[in-house]
């Protein structure tokens, strides 16, 4: 199942309207196609995504977590699920 928020453009507002804690995102390309799931707090990541993602990532989606294991579970599952690992 794909992270529950829907898409947004993965540009400089992405960056400034992510909260500032821990989370999980997706990477997608203007058809809606999962490209790279990872976790981190979220600005900071998306801030790299924006300057260094994965060629056509156009969008992007997040939820937040709570803690670390909790992140890496997660972004496993979206992974495995996205056909990534």
């Amino acid at each position: 199942m794909p992270l529950s928020k829907g898409w947004r453009a993965l540009d400089r507002s992405a960056v400034g309207r992510a909260p500032d804690r821990l989370g999980v995102y997706e990477l997608g390309d203007d058809d809606g196609n999962v490209l790279a799931v990872d976790w981190g707090v979220l600005p900071d990541e998306l801030k790299d995504a924006v300057s260094y993602g994965p060629r056509g990532a156009t969008q992007v989606r997040w939820q937040t977590v709570q803690t670390r294991e909790q992140a890496q579970d997660v972004a496993g599952e979206h992974r495995e699920r996205a056909g990534l690992e």
